[in-house]
């Protein structure tokens, strides 16, 4: 019996904002690598994830641990990235007294008792 080996793509794709997702889903590398930090195994991912498909799971689980130094610039880029975003929210739209002023927006939509 011959078995034929054959490669197969990576299932990543990046996504018009440099995103990188997994298997055609809008499930990111970021999630994947993180649970995968965090423990879970391959399945308990899917499971978690059921959009996405175990052989790709286990692909780039593969690829997270063939590339790890890559990969981790990529996501401690990804996260300098978010850092920077929330500053600029958090300058442009201050957080502090803000359940404060949405609970008196909700006051005055809902009107006299």
């Amino acid at each position: 019996m011959n078995i034929v080996l054959q490669t197969h793509p990576l299932p990543l794709s990046v996504d018009a904002d440099g995103v990188i997702r997994v298997g055609g889903t809008r499930v990111t590398l970021d999630t994947v690598v993180a649970a995968f930090e965090d423990g879970l195994s391959a399945e308990e991912i899917v499971e978690a994830y059921p959009v996405l498909a175990s052989a790709d799971v286990y692909t780039v689980i593969g690829h997270y641990l063939r590339n790890r130094d890559e990969v981790r610039a990529y996501l401690t880029e990804r996260a300098r990235a978010a850092a920077e975003i929330r500053r600029t929210n958090e300058r442009l739209f201050p957080p502090d007294g803000i359940r404060a002023r949405l609970q008196a927006r909700a006051s005055r939509q809902q009107g006299p008792a």
